[in-house]
């Protein structure tokens, strides 16, 4: 039987309390990243990632350099994408070995929540299982999505009856389901923010956080899971800053700049990974980290890489009202000075609206999409500022 250790969540900033949005510098990896880094706030020891999701980027290879680089991990580990929704996690979560470090993610309504195993904590046994066929909702190789549209079916011949067949009939907390069903089917109504992937784990939070053990159940269409939740000493740690309205964003036009592939490999491990370049003889840090000319003329190329703070103070910023091809215009970037190293980056803001962000503002640097170039997620870091609510 797996136990939890720690659960970590995530909302992005945009849209309403009860319905998350996703900033267009978001997708299913930072929202991952996010979750995970949140679960990782204790510490503890990862052997292994899953993530679990309908929504991974369609690269032909995996995610899982980009999401061991934002989360502070070995790029050794083993990383699996799982694709599913609420049942597909919890069935994860069921199997796993100690220290595996499960994430789950939603873009709709957008959100994600990841947990850690451990040799104890909140324990979690399989208590049903029933894998049954009603395809309302189909999605085609272009991610096209067609409904059914007919939610009666999909509540009486799907959920209802799939809970009476696996004699889980009245669980004490529902996941994968509106709350209005989630509500009459379920001891407790939980007011979990999203029904996908990420559902089951947000509930498993708010089992925690008021003392409840029971049976949870995760839901999609017509399949269902459940386990057995018992009581167990376990931390959690929500990055749910409250919403605001994203109606004011500007757009990205549909033009885009090429990428390199070659410049996006050397500049890789740095940008993502967050780290700058120091040489042994010298405590100076370059970002983004460089070669040395030593004064006989000789090129040091023998740095190491150091990591950075993730949080720090703007030192100046400009608003950018020059169009660029595929990104929104205008934009907001600040000279952020990191705590303690004596060294400034330049990024984009993120999590604001254009021009809020002024000099002597504290936030956090966080893993960000700052653009699609020919098809490929260009990552790294941007500012989230502290405190805002407009």
């Amino acid at each position: 039987m797996p136990f939890i250790t720690t659960i970590g969540t995530y909302l992005p900033r945009w849209g309403s309390g009860n319905r998350r949005v996703a900033g267009d510098d978001e997708d299913a990896i930072t929202l991952a990243v996010e979750a995970g880094r949140a679960a990782l706030e204790s510490g503890g020891s990862v052997d292994s990632v899953v993530v679990v999701s309908r929504e991974l980027p369609l690269l032909e290879s995996s995610n899982a350099a980009v999401l061991l680089a934002g989360l502070d991990l070995d790029p050794e580990l083993e990383v699996v994408e799982r694709l599913g929704g609420a049942p597909a996690t919890l069935d994860a979560l069921s199997s796993a070995r100690s220290r595996t470090l499960i994430i789950g993610v939603d873009l709709d309504p957008a959100g994600a929540s990841a947990v850690l195993t451990a040799d104890r904590g909140l324990g979690v046994r399989t208590s049903g299982r029933i894998a049954r066929s009603l395809p309302v909702r189909t999605r085609k190789s272009t991610g096209a999505v067609h409904d059914y549209g007919d939610p009666r079916l999909l509540h009486d011949r799907g959920l209802v009856a799939s809970l009476a067949e696996s004699w889980l009939d009245r669980p004490t907390v529902v996941a994968g389901v509106e709350d209005k069903h989630a509500a009459d089917l379920a001891e407790v109504d939980a007011g979990l923010p999203t029904i996908g992937a990420s559902s089951v784990l947000f509930a498993l939070a708010y089992m925690a956080e008021h003392g409840l053990d029971g049976r949870l159940v995760a839901v999609e269409q017509a399949s269902l899971s459940g386990v057995t939740a018992t009581e167990g000493d376990v931390t959690v740690h929500r990055r749910e800053p409250s919403a605001r309205p994203k109606s004011e964003e500007p757009m990205a036009s549909d033009d885009e700049l090429r990428i390199s592939l070659a410049a996006y490999e050397r500049a890789f491990v740095a940008k993502v990974r967050w780290e700058a370049g120091r040489f042994a003889d010298s405590d100076v840090l370059d970002f983004p980290p460089r070669y040395h000319v030593a004064a006989g003329g000789e090129l040091r190329t023998d740095y190491e890489l150091v990591p950075l703070p993730r949080s720090g103070v703007v030192y100046s910023e400009a608003t950018v009202h020059v169009p660029i091809p595929g990104l929104p215009s205008p934009y907001s970037l600040v000279l952020v000075e990191l705590d303690e190293v004596g060294v400034r980056a330049l990024v984009k803001v993120t999590g604001a609206h254009v021009g809020l962000v002024g000099i002597g503002d504290r936030g956090r640097l966080v893993l960000r999409r700052l653009a699609v170039r020919s098809g490929v997620p260009d990552y790294g870091y941007a500012f989230e500022p502290e405190g805002l609510t407009a």
